[in-house]
């Protein structure tokens, strides 16, 4: 298992490098992880072999640089360098028994002790999620974030738009994704990810949930390449002026979640249109806590801390309120 960041300097453009703690070591001849995924798929030579043969001489203090205050900067951990479009993001709901309950709070069922469609759909995965070898297995929840153009970084800000109720965290792995020039696709690795969501537009009613999504979310500092999603444990902060406000313990990986990880895979790429040559997706496979089902509301300049044990540094991000009202866009006939 090796981690890898993304980093942009203003002079020199963008570069990969392997996290030899406390260095970053810089990464020849590659300017991307794309690049590496793509030498890796042409070689056939395992990506972590690719890259440490690729391993430079240069390195940079990894601290300054994490904290912000370097002129290189943390990007995304992948992505498609070239082409925000031909990167799908997505992910998968009710994974965690935790969601599924507090999404039931959020969708109060209509009679007095049934069940909503929310723990009906989580039930389904936990009785047909885990098939048989071989088997395919029930189909979990899913959904869309948007395109490239909507994934940020370590030390972004995640934006709450003019037209949204509210903005909250969702601490998540996002499994990295590539597909090859015959559309196969393969997995690059995992990384620590923040699934932002707007969860009071979802609780107006479970069927807002689709727009409720579409939001800028953030991945990296680091992407894990060879790592291991049987159990992985961490945790989640919020801080408001530099005092915590809330934090909890999280849990994901396969113990924790009542799909496979092989089943979520097939149920995301079963559908051709995710199988186009040099795609790239990111897909968020679930959370079990965030603070919105405690009821903390966060405003413009808390900021968020994401930590998985094993996953590399935590990923910090900034809630950024809009400040423009929402305005009606007009379209003209061509």
């Amino acid at each position: 298992m090796i981690r890898v960041v993304q980093l942009h300097h203003a002079e020199y453009g963008r570069v990969v490098a392997l996290v030899e703690e406390p260095l970053l070591v810089l990464v020849k001849e590659f300017q991307t992880v794309y690049d590496t995924a793509n030498a890796s798929l042409e070689s056939g030579q395992p990506l972590e072999d690719l890259i440490v043969s690729a391993r430079g001489g240069e390195s940079l203090d990894y601290d300054p640089v994490y904290q912000g205050d370097s002129e290189w900067k943390i990007l995304p951990c992948f992505d498609h360098p070239t082409d925000s479009h031909r990167c799908l993001l997505s992910g998968t709901g009710l994974t965690h028994k935790a969601s599924a309950e507090n999404r039931e709070q959020m969708h109060t069922a209509a009679e007095q002790g049934s069940m909503t469609d929310s723990m009906k759909m989580y039930m389904i995965g936990a009785e047909g999620g885990s098939p048989e070898p071989g088997k395919i297995g029930a189909q979990p929840e899913w959904f869309y974030k948007g395109n490239g153009s909507m994934l940020r970084g370590h030390n972004d800000s995640l934006e709450i738009p003019p037209y949204a109720d509210d903005g909250g965290e969702e601490p998540e792995i996002a499994g990295v994704y590539i597909c090859d020039l015959e559309g196969n696709p393969h997995r690059v690795g995992f990384a620590t990810a923040n699934e932002f969501s707007d969860h009071v537009m979802e609780r107006k009613n479970y069927l807002y949930l689709a727009p409720s999504k579409l939001r800028t979310c953030s991945i990296g500092p680091e992407l894990v390449v060879g790592g291991d999603f049987a159990d992985v444990q961490g945790n989640v902060k919020v801080y408001r002026k530099d005092h915590s406000i809330w934090a909890k313990d999280i849990k994901s990986g396969q113990k924790n979640i009542v799909h496979t990880l092989e089943n979520l895979e097939y149920h995301h790429f079963k559908y051709a249109n995710h199988r186009l040559p040099q795609m790239v997706h990111i897909h968020f496979m679930g959370a079990d806590a965030f603070s919105f089902g405690e009821n903390i509301k966060l405003v413009d300049g808390d900021y968020m801390e994401v930590h998985w044990e094993g996953m590399g540094r935590p990923l910090r991000n900034t809630v950024l309120q809009s400040k423009q009202q929402e305005s009606l866009i007009t379209l003209k006939q061509l």
